[in-house]
């Protein structure tokens, strides 16, 4: 799929110059739905729409690579240097930080891994100069109410593991170096201010949501305990289902990454109970976390349908096909298997929501990340679960005004999603 195959379904007024510009403005402006390599989706990012209509566009912010970072062995797979935009922060936000994780997959074999070197999502050869900072990236107080004038920082992903890896094949000259990219990001960060912050917030979409849970301790320990400092995971919880076929795609799948990449620096919680590759999975990683987390997820994640639940791998005769592609189309019986998935997540939860400090957002809604498209974020008329958008949730359980425990009810229900559709393949 490429930036055309994926729409919201939610209506809203598009006008003739909006339909001419989605091609051109989707090569500027788009996200990638988080996939293994054989997946490789991408989705249209709806926030070009309403800068299109408003006559504003968004801030674009350049690309720093991290110079030190090769003589600590922190280097993309093929080799090049890791990277991150940086925009700084002003007045009452001058001394607080919001570090987001990209995402954008994983590989799990030396074929897609080696595929993948040749990307932005291997190579910082191929990263983009300038991107787009919108949703909890934004630097608009309209957009982005409590989060708009901290530093933000999106640190880009390019080692195939979510920032965890540490291992390097040199016949196919790959490296895995996650892990210390993750270090090497943090020690440039602080050097640049982070270490004077009072407040600070570790965000994560995706592969991107995962590292911000097996990070989140990691993080907390590089401020003092008089920092305020949380974790968001969005669109992370990725779940050891069984799919249609009733064996464990996403099983088999984080367990060649885990294997390839030797993923270890996983919580002694879980790997004294549990093997690692079990331990990748964050309904078993949660309970862990001590640092105060926010879990954000749609109950109908569509990146699972597509890639784990219900992939072509599984479904030989096309009986998922249009169902994949387009929620409106599943039968009866596909709706309750997927009614069965939005019941193990919220059991994965239960836990969390016990505790105060923690925050929950999760709505019925056919989706996957929603933080940095300002369409789900905050607009008039992002989603909503008990009347508050996600930005006002975030917001809320980060500076503790309320108790963030926000579950959708079952679908149909929600008529304030931005649903996916996707078309072609």
């Amino acid at each position: 799929m490429d930036c055309s195959n994926a729409r919201r379904s939610k209506n809203s007024p598009v006008s003739i110059k909006l339909n001419w510009a989605y091609g051109i403005m989707c090569l500027l402006f788009c996200q990638w739905v988080d996939g293994f390599q054989d997946l490789n989706a991408t989705m249209y990012d709806e926030n070009v729409e309403s800068y299109l209509i408003s006559g504003t566009k968004p801030l674009m912010v350049g690309l720093t690579l991290i110079n030190g970072a090769a003589a600590k062995g922190a280097v993309c797979l093929d080799g090049t240097l890791p990277g991150y935009h940086l925009h700084r922060g002003y007045g009452s936000g001058a001394r607080s930080w919001l570090v987001m994780l990209e995402g954008g997959g994983w590989c799990n074999t030396i074929r897609n891994c080696v595929y993948r070197k040749k990307t932005r999502r291997g190579s910082s050869t191929y990263m983009e100069k300038l991107i787009p900072f919108t949703g909890i990236l934004s630097n608009k107080a309209e957009e982005n109410p409590d989060f708009f004038n901290w530093n933000r920082v999106k640190i880009r992903y390019c080692d195939g593991a979510s920032f965890s890896g540490d291992s390097q094949n040199e016949a196919a000259q790959l490296y895995f170096r996650g892990q210390r990219i993750w270090s090497a990001a943090m020690e440039d960060l602080l050097l640049k201010g982070m270490r004077y912050a009072h407040q600070a917030l570790l965000v994560g979409c995706s592969a991107g949501g995962l590292a911000s849970i097996l990070h989140c301790d990691e993080f907390r320990e590089l401020f003092p305990w008089t920092t305020r400092v949380k974790c968001l995971s969005d669109g992370g919880l990725f779940l050891d289902a069984i799919d249609i076929s009733g064996r464990r795609t996403a099983r088999n799948m984080f367990g060649g990454m885990v294997s390839l990449q030797r993923v270890w620096n996983l919580p002694n919680s879980c790997t004294k109970r549990l093997n690692s590759i079990l331990c990748i999975f964050p309904q078993h990683l949660i309970a862990s976390i001590r640092t105060p987390l926010f879990l954000l997820n749609a109950a109908y994640d569509t990146w699972q349908i597509q890639a784990s639940l219900a992939p072509p791998s599984v479904d030989p005769h096309g009986i998922w096909h249009e169902c994949r592609n387009n929620y409106a189309l599943c039968t009866a019986s596909q709706i309750r298997f997927l009614q069965g998935f939005r019941n193990q997540m919220l059991n994965t939860v239960k836990g969390l929501s016990k505790h105060k400090k923690n925050g929950i957002f999760i709505n019925s809604c056919f989706a996957h990340c929603q933080t940095e498209r300002q369409d789900t974020w905050f607009a008039p008329n992002s989603p909503r679960v008990g009347n508050k958008r996600i930005a006002e949730s975030v917001g809320d359980w980060y500076f503790d005004r309320a108790n963030v425990k926000a579950i959708d009810c079952a679908y149909p229900c929600d008529n304030t999603c931005h649903n996916l559709v996707f078309r072609g393949k």
